[in-house]
């Protein structure tokens, strides 16, 4: 009885070891992993040691994604968008495959149409609150959207609490434990995919700047962490990473704040990159033009006295964004490779090489993806926190949406303040 009992647990899911966990999991990895080196390639590094051969196919196809990246950025914020919202879909449909192997053996049902369900849902609950932020002109002139507006939250709870429904009538005898893990690992895949997404365009519309500094940080600072590593690497940094090292990652981190600076000082010389992503209700189209802030403006500082006699300088003229830069790639080099150690701690946990085939040498688009989404989090946490203050404009919009009288009464506020403030007289003598 004490047999039947362990092992009708096993199916339940009951047991958490490892040796269990191999048995409920099929007894094979998930995700198989394959020499997905395009041929081309392969015969032309078939000289090379397996060590140079990987260096060459990382470095090339590293050199075709910059590339690729340069070109969206001269597409505009539109295709910016777009580009992050393919992202975003296919790092979920990674993590999302990698449950589906790990559970297939148990045929669970509707646990692949309610993830994606989920995705739409969660997905509509984020962009729609962004459509109304900055497009609310729009939102305002046409009347189904502004239905969808004024109802957004409820809309989108509707829709949630559909799935959640569906969920529970999905559940099946001897596959509760197991079908609940994966209600888990779908939601905690939205939460790390879908709204650390949301929050790389929340940047983008702060300016391009915003959006483009701290993504080549943390592209640059994977490269020479791992130039770095390859030449001098001989020291290990974690054992999540047997390959990653000291000398690796002291080696990024100066190379990247250098990159952040050189990179900030080029880019804050261009309203295309400075001015705020608003939308033109006239043409329809994105507009970046505005009068540059003042991070954006030369500014003449102070060297310290340590160093003037080192660099032979009193005074250096920088743009302030500069020294936010020093921040950002300081977090891109420290802080954001623990996106990446958490992501090999994942993989390792599935044994599973990369999360999927996507890129030769470089894995999925996950793998690429890692630390970008913790570094996300950080640069919209850090604007929200040292540059921006309150909106005027969200306030004003605000404001046209309450009722007539409520306007009138705010308006006599504002007006009674502004008389105690000495600032009402003064503006009508003006």
């Amino acid at each position: 009885n004490l047999q039947e009992s362990e092992s009708e647990n096993k199916l339940d899911g009951e047991t958490a070891s490892d040796s269990e966990s191999k048995s409920e999991f099929g007894g094979s990895p998930p995700v198989p992993t394959s020499d997905d080196t395009p041929e081309v390639l392969n015969r032309a590094l078939s000289n090379l040691s397996s060590r140079w051969k990987n260096w060459w196919v990382r470095g090339i196809l590293t050199l075709a994604m910059i590339t690729f990246f340069f070109i969206i950025i001269y597409l505009g914020p539109m295709v910016l968008m777009t580009i992050v919202m393919c992202v975003q879909i296919k790092c979920f449909h990674e993590i999302i495959t990698i449950g589906y192997n790990v559970y297939h053996s148990y045929d669970l049902p509707w646990f692949r149409t309610l993830s994606w369900y989920f995705l739409l849902c969660v997905n509509y609950f984020f962009y729609g609150e962004t459509v109304t932020d900055y497009f609310f002109t729009l939102v305002q002139r046409e009347e189904p959207l502004r239905i969808l507006s004024k109802y957004h939250r409820f809309i989108s709870f509707a829709l949630y609490l559909t799935g959640f429904c569906m969920f529970v009538l999905s559940l099946v005898k001897k596959h509760y434990r197991l079908q609940f893990y994966m209600f888990g690992w779908t939601h905690v895949t939205l939460l790390i995919v879908v709204t650390q997404s949301h929050l790389i365009i929340h940047n983008l519309f702060e300016g391009m700047i915003w959006f483009i500094v701290p993504i080549s940080c943390v592209i640059c600072n994977d490269i020479m962490a791992y130039m770095f590593g390859f030449f001098f690497g001989r020291t290990p940094l974690i054992k999540l990473s047997p390959k990653k090292t000291w000398e690796g990652f002291i080696g990024g981190f100066f190379a990247t704040v250098l990159f952040g600076l050189l990179l900030s000082y080029v880019m804050s010389g261009y309203r295309c990159f400075t001015c705020p992503v608003e939308f033109n209700n006239d043409t329809n189209s994105f507009t970046v033009d505005c009068e540059p802030s003042e991070l954006f403006q030369l500014q003449e500082y102070n060297i310290p006295l340590v160093l003037q006699s080192v660099v032979g300088w009193k005074t250096v003229r920088m743009y302030p964004f500069q020294i936010h830069s020093i921040a950002l790639s300081t977090f891109a080099s420290l802080i954001g490779p623990f996106g990446g150690f958490f992501a090999s701690g994942f993989k390792r946990a599935f044994k599973i090489k990369d999360f999927a085939n996507t890129i030769p040498g470089h894995g999925g688009i996950m793998d690429r993806f890692d630390c970008q989404y913790l570094m996300a989090t950080f640069v919209n946490v850090y604007i929200a926190s040292f540059i921006r203050g309150p909106n005027p404009s969200k306030l004003i919009q605000q404001f046209l949406t309450l009722r007539p009288d409520q306007q009138l009464h705010i308006f006599n506020t504002l007006r009674s303040h502004l008389v105690d403030k000495g600032m009402l007289g003064a503006l009508e003598d003006a």
